[in-house]
């Protein structure tokens, strides 16, 4: 990852963006992935279960069942290896490209929309 800044965006472009609380309910192997990745079941409220294949192999399985995530919602599904990737877990990238997930406020239930 770069440390130079992106291109600026306008608040127009943030609003467009469906941001929403998750909460992982199952963590599965993914060997098929290119890079170490897990398969993560995310419970989005009102939206659903929806899948990711998020490259966090920094986390064991138990440290992300029942973790509270930040949700990209409105990406177009991703074919991912012979999975569909339907939401994008943000989190942020260290040097050494391990992704810390972010964390919303412990209260948060799944499908809170994140302003």
């Amino acid at each position: 990852m770069s440390d130079s800044l992106k291109p600026e965006a306008t608040i127009e472009d943030f609003k467009r963006l469906d941001l929403r609380v998750g909460k992982v309910i199952a963590v599965e192997d993914f060997p098929e992935a290119k890079k170490p990745a897990w398969l993560l079941s995310i419970d989005l409220g009102p939206l659903g279960v929806k899948r990711s294949s998020a490259q966090v192999k920094c986390y064991e399985r138990e440290e992300l069942e029942g973790r509270l995530v930040v949700c990209l919602c409105n990406l177009p599904p991703r074919q991912v290896g012979p999975h569909i990737s339907e939401v994008l877990v943000l989190g942020g990238v260290e040097g050494e490209g391990a992704v810390r997930l972010l964390r919303p406020a412990p209260d948060c239930p799944p499908g809170t929309q994140i302003a």
